[in-house]
């Protein structure tokens, strides 16, 4: 028989080959776990990972660990877009297996965060923000992270000004940085701003925009709130209504409008399709030809 404590060497030698190999695992058994790091996932971008693993197979192995409460499951630690389009796929997940407590996953998951360089700003401030919601003080968050102390600070300003509901419509918005989110957080504080932001994203054409370009209308709409000032009261009387100008078929075909400051025609494209383009590239000759029948007839009188 052999010793107690060559017992429980060979056994934790075991777990380490074990936690070092790579396994395949059904995807159909791996459930959620940690902190959200990923902040909506470009259609994009999954489309073309999607294909790459069909290419040329998954290279890099996920971390799994052990469902905490179910047996025979597991849970994700890293690697959550890797396994969405392998499931997708329809194929077994290559995957590393190790054992670690609520502490070492987000630290794993931290550590692999900080490594990978296609992690924007605000995943990464929302990151650290979920970690602190999470209970963990502050060093263990520069920790996770391998960032100082300044710079868990400045994280956690943006990254607790928004709530996580809020983050995932704007996306991971990768071409903007600190500046530009404390910049939204603090528009965001005046009155009605919020109001006008989230109407914004009810809207079916806001999702369909770039992660970047969703940031930038919040930004411009919450700004628009906060310096929007009162228009003073004008004792001047209110402009007369456009004159509409109906074309040969009787249809409306420009709108034309006077005021202190002289006469504008307007041609809806939408209701003029292209004439309005043909107008814009020969206005000119038009108002030549009409400046010269006006210094005929006014200098016949």
């Amino acid at each position: 028989m052999m010793p107690r404590g060559a017992v429980g060497a060979l056994q934790s030698s075991l777990t380490r080959l074990q936690e070092n190999a790579v396994q395949d695992i059904d995807a159909a058994l791996i459930d959620d776990a940690g902190l959200e790091d990923r902040l909506g996932l470009d259609d994009a971008a999954h489309r073309q990972l999607v294909e790459s693993l069909r290419t040329y197979g998954q290279q890099v192995p996920v971390l799994l660990r052990p469902n905490t409460k179910v047996q025979g499951r597991f849970e994700i630690v890293y690697g959550r877009r890797r396994l969405k389009a392998l499931r997708e796929l329809g194929v077994p997940v290559r995957a590393m297996i190790r054992q670690l407590d609520d502490h070492a996953l987000v630290m794993a998951q931290g550590q692999e965060n900080t490594a990978r360089q296609d992690l924007s700003f605000i995943e990464k401030a929302s990151f650290a923000a979920q970690l602190q919601d999470s209970g963990y003080d502050r060093q263990t968050i520069a920790a996770a992270l391998s960032i100082d102390m300044p710079m868990v600070s400045r994280m956690l300003k943006v990254g607790t000004a928004f709530d996580l509901d809020f983050l995932r419509q704007i996306g991971s918005a990768p071409g903007i940085g600190r500046e530009r989110w404390m910049a939204l957080a603090k528009a965001m504080q005046e009155p009605g701003a919020r109001a006008r932001v989230l109407d914004r994203m009810r809207t079916p054409n806001f999702p369909a925009a770039p992660s970047d370009a969703r940031f930038e209308a919040a930004l411009a709409l919450a700004k628009q709130s906060s310096s929007a000032k009162p228009k003073p009261k004008s004792a001047k009387a209110p402009a007369p209504p456009a004159r509409v100008l109906d074309g040969p078929n009787g249809r409306p075909l420009a709108d034309l409008r006077r005021s202190s400051k002289g006469v504008s025609v307007t041609i809806a494209a939408k209701d003029n399709a292209e004439f309005d383009a043909w107008f814009e590239a020969n206005a000119e000759i038009l108002l030549n030809e009409l400046h010269e029948r006006f210094t005929t007839e006014t200098s016949e009188e």
